[in-house]
């Protein structure tokens, strides 16, 4: 039976918001109907302003959502003001679902069997091999790009980066490396803006210029010692060309990771964050296994405004296999298959700061462009090292790491912990902690 998910839980799964707050609204007993729930499912009916009411059905093994209501977002607030009815103990059990909701169930179950088949019999045919020609050519094009992005970094350093406070100044340099084929390069140039803001920003922006010579010059070598297509003896190699690659911008089809060696554990869902680039939102999802201990990150995109993954819920544990994008620090996953059956709800096992930042630093030695990695650190608490943004910490009297400057004053952790010892789920970043996930002395789920 899947165990119950709390009020911030819930809350957690909106797009935004404005649905968190209508969700709220629709929240009490009497707006709703024939409402009920099994082991892996609730539903019912919301009364609206029309004469019929809207039909919400959410299936919790995934979960998945659906609702006849006009809205765009997923998940709606009637699904969403369905489970904060669930997680308030306010939806009677049945034995089985309503049949319209059934139906529904049904066809999800048909759906993911078929799926299933056609991937196994797509599996055996094989892929068609990528066209040599247009690869080639787009090896060429990357090559002359960071050629480029190499001399235009030492002309940098020469002149000096007094002229580097115009966050104009990278626009040309980010529109050749697109031409050049080199998303992934186009995309840190683009974001050196950022590092302006803070009075530090000097000593930023020549660490942000020297992974970016780092990443050229790796590109060039690995290029003149195994082109293009040759074969990529031993684990290590193969793993830190396949990091270089990534981070340029060439695509890993997911296809080529699912038919990977997979990973099975229960994996602890820690927490996730959306941010904004371009228009474009892209939500991270931190898990960590809790028998391997590894740490995974499963990604989603999607234009603003349009519905982003929401099938992976904080706070709740699920057996599953994860199939690893490859790399010398294998961090991004997809999620290649779960497991029926309950999975007990438990806090993440935590370790000291000093530890977790042993695991980040071995996480680098693999992957120096790393800029983000979960860790989930036990026995801490918030505590200030002086006044204004970015002086608070998150740790223990011998070791604590500093929290994100965005992060603010941590009022909600402050006010779980109340001087006590937490365990505490958190991105980290080079500028500092994000917190997302603590755990109170009675084990509920509190998301931050």
């Amino acid at each position: 039976m899947i165990e119950r998910w709390n009020r911030d839980q819930v809350l957690a799964l909106a797009p935004d918001a404005p649905s968190r707050k209508a969700a709220q609204g629709v929240s009490s007993p009497g707006k709703w109907s024939g409402a009920g729930a099994t082991a892996e499912a609730v539903w019912g009916e919301c009364k609206g302003s029309g004469a019929t009411p809207y039909r919400a059905c959410v299936d919790l093994s995934e979960p998945a959502y659906r609702c006849n209501c006009p809205s765009r977002k997923f998940p709606c607030k009637h699904a969403l003001g369905l489970l904060l009815l669930w997680s308030a103990d306010a939806v009677p059990t049945a034995e089985e679902p309503a049949d319209w909701a059934g139906e529904w169930l049904d066809q999800r179950r048909a759906r993911a069997e078929r799926t299933a088949t056609a991937a196994t019999a797509e599996g055996g045919k094989g892929k068609a091999a990528p066209d040599p020609r247009r690869a080639e050519q787009r090896e060429q094009r990357v090559s002359a790009g960071l050629a480029e992005l190499e001399l235009w970094l030492a002309d940098q350093v020469r002149q000096g980066i007094a002229g580097s406070r115009r966050h104009d100044h990278w626009d040309g340099l980010v529109k050749r490396l697109v031409d050049a084929q080199a998303p992934g390069v186009a995309g840190a140039v683009s974001r050196l803006g950022d590092v302006l803001a803070g009075e530090d920003w000097p000593a930023r922006l020549l660490g942000e210029y020297s992974l970016l010579h780092l990443l050229a010059v790796a590109h060039r070598r690995m290029a003149a010692a195994q082109p293009y297509g040759a074969g990529h003896e031993g684990e290590h190699g193969d793993g830190l060309v396949r990091t270089v690659r990534d981070r340029i911008g060439f695509p890993v089809a997911k296809e080529e990771v699912l038919a990977g060696r997979r990973v099975r554990d229960v994996w602890d869902v820690l927490g996730r964050r959306d941010a904004e680039q371009d228009r474009l939102i892209t939500r991270r999802v931190w898990l960590r296994g809790r028998r391997t201990g590894r740490a995974a990150v499963v990604l989603s995109h999607a234009p603003v405004g349009q519905a982003l993954d929401a099938s992976l819920v904080t706070g709740v544990a699920l057996d599953a296999e994860l199939a690893f994008y490859p790399g010398a620090s294998p961090l991004r996953a997809l999620v290649a298959a779960r497991h029926d059956g309950a999975v007990p709800a438990l806090s993440p096992a935590g370790y000291p700061p000093r530890e977790a930042l042993e695991e980040v630093a071995r996480a680098l030695a693999g992957d120096p462009w790393l800029d983000s990695w979960p860790l989930v650190l036990g026995e801490v608490t918030p505590m200030t090292a002086g006044s204004g943004a970015g002086s608070w910490l998150l740790g223990r009297p011998e070791g604590a790491l500093p929290l994100h400057p965005s992060a603010g004053t941590p009022w909600r952790l402050v006010a779980v912990s109340g001087g006590r010892p937490l365990t505490v789920a958190a991105e980290w970043t080079p500028q500092g902690l994000l917190p997302l996930t603590t755990w109170d002395d009675q084990g509920r789920v509190i998301v931050l």
